[in-house]
């Protein structure tokens, strides 16, 4: 079984020696025909020279460096791109994921997952980090659909296929099972053994899950109406639209009334803030409607030359004598 780990670095130089030497181990005792792939993020630090040392030391490590600090999100990437293994396995470089569990993970995809995340069940992180990690999973879960309980671990597992399909910017990699899902694949996950952390200090900060909940609207709108922004825009749109119009028209009727009987002392329109209301609402429903045709543009001119499917399989071609009840008298080859 040849297997590529993606390792992104930031900073991690103690750590890299260890983690090489841990998943060495998995390999030989496994047989796998592993490649070790660290991305180095711009690290200040020593790791890219430590990269290098593994690199001449083991002719499986790879080493990709960036001129700068990308985010992890770039700097999977970068790694999925080099891969060359048939299964592609994630994991920190700080130690606290156990390449240990790497074996777990295959037999997951065995069983027939394509995309198999990791479980932190029990974890050695701080409680101001671990509480609000455990509300955005459950708001991940809650308005994707796809319900795993650590969306932010990033040890996890796919198969070649998922990644070939599954595109990264920004700082979508926490939503790659999401990404998956949305296209049919698999996607399950298994409980994993988490480590303290040995050296170094945590890399995110409480900014990291108001950009996440920016990133999940943004992956709720991409998995729901990527490929028909009109279906969403202009629903809304329309009801903004007839809202308005319904209150313009109440309006219109009361001005009516209100010239043809002046004695029942009618209230002046220009009082009313249904008037503000209404334009408000007619306005922003015309607005969100011409912005989902402008989007329907954009998705139908950029999107013309990638597929909005993805296939599990097929059938054979007819003159193929694999085909399925293809006769080989009567159907001749050429």
């Amino acid at each position: 079984m040849t297997l590529s780990a993606v390792i992104p670095v930031y900073n991690e130089q103690e750590s890299l020696t260890q983690l090489h030497t841990e998943l060495s181990e998995v390999a030989n005792a496994q047989r796998y025909e592993l490649e070790v792939i660290f991305v180095d993020d711009g690290s200040t630090d020593q790791s890219w020279q430590r990269i290098l040392e593994l690199a001449q030391a083991d002719p499986r490590v790879r080493g990709i460096r960036f001129r700068r600090n990308f985010g992890k999100a770039a700097a999977l990437q970068a790694g999925f791109r080099a891969a060359a293994g048939e299964h592609v396995v994630t994991l920190d470089a700080d130690l606290q994921d156990d390449p240990h569990e790497i074996p777990r993970f295959l037999a997951a995809l065995d069983q027939g997952a394509d995309v198999v995340s990791g479980w932190k069940k029990v974890r050695h992180d701080p409680l101001e980090k671990v509480l609000p990690s455990r509300a955005f999973n459950w708001l991940v879960s809650f308005m994707t659909g796809v319900q795993l309980h650590d969306h932010n671990c990033g040890f996890k597992c796919y198969r070649r296929e998922v990644l070939d399909e599954v595109h990264l910017y920004g700082e979508l990699h926490r939503f790659v099972p999401v990404l998956a899902a949305a296209r049919g694949w698999v996607v399950s996950e298994i409980v994993v053994n988490h480590r303290a952390r040995a050296f170094g200090k945590s890399k995110y900060g409480l900014r990291r899950y108001l950009k996440g909940f920016l990133d999940l609207l943004t992956v709720y709108f991409l998995t729901g109406f990527g490929r028909r922004p009109q279906h969403l825009l202009g629903t809304v749109g329309i009801i903004s639209f007839l809202c308005g119009l319904g209150g313009l028209s109440y309006l219109g009727v009361y001005w009516i009334l209100a010239q043809c009987f002046p004695e029942w002392k009618w209230q002046p329109l220009h009082q009313r803030p249904a008037v503000i209301y209404s334009m408000g609402a007619l306005l922003f429903g015309g607005q969100l409607l011409s912005m989902g045709f402008l989007a329907e543009l954009f998705t139908a001119y950029y999107g013309r030359h990638s597929e909005g499917y993805s296939i599990k399989a097929c059938t054979p071609p007819r003159n193929s004598p694999h085909a399925l009840g293809a006769d080989p008298i009567k159907d001749p080859q050429p």
